[in-house]
């Protein structure tokens, strides 16, 4: 068993009976008071979020995950779909499931999709992905001072700065977790 102390961000933990993912966890230490770990966990039964605090040294329940290497395929209303590489099964998440990584998600990319009791929970992106820019607005001549950047958008519809010498139809490497350019991609 772990202890308030252990609690991480994704980890799946059982509390009050049910299943649940952490979202967002601090480690809080108020001046005379007894340090505490203050978590956000979503129920996955229902759905809901709610914050909780443990005292530093309470048990608590780990929960077993699996993760699984998955392909994008396409949006379905309010879920995504992602297919099996391997065995072609197809999983729908739902869109709050999947957050912000629909930022840098194109058909067919890559990603780990985290499962607890057989249920999709999370989606972790590699920690940079190649997109393609749709716009890129032409360097002005004689703006060439050191790092001039310019706003460019990518093909998922995102926003990025970018050096000047980026054109349309130039592929990037773009840092999912920061969301900022990284290199020219071949």
């Amino acid at each position: 068993m772990a202890t308030g102390n252990d609690l991480r961000k994704g980890m799946a933990i059982k509390y009050n009976n049910e299943v649940c993912v952490v979202l967002d966890m601090q480690h809080r230490t108020p001046g005379n008071l007894r340090a505490f770990v203050q978590a956000s966990l979503r129920n996955l039964r229902t759905g809901k979020s709610m914050d909780v605090r443990f005292s530093s040294t309470e048990k608590v329940e780990v929960v077993p995950m699996e993760d699984k290497r998955m392909e994008y395929s396409y949006k379905d209303g309010n879920d995504f779909v992602f297919a099996d590489p391997d065995t072609f099964e197809m999983v729908n998440v739902n869109a709050e499931i999947v957050g912000d990584c629909e930022r840098f998600m194109t058909e067919n990319c890559s990603v780990q999709l985290i499962f607890v009791d057989g249920k999709p929970v999370s989606v972790e992106l590699p920690s940079s992905i190649v997109l393609t820019v749709t716009d890129a607005p032409e360097g002005i001549k004689g703006d060439s001072a050191n790092n001039v950047q310019k706003t460019v958008t990518l093909e998922t519809g995102i926003n990025i700065q970018a050096p000047l010498f980026i054109k349309n139809g130039d592929k990037v490497k773009v840092d999912t977790r920061n969301g900022k350019y990284m290199e020219r991609a071949n």
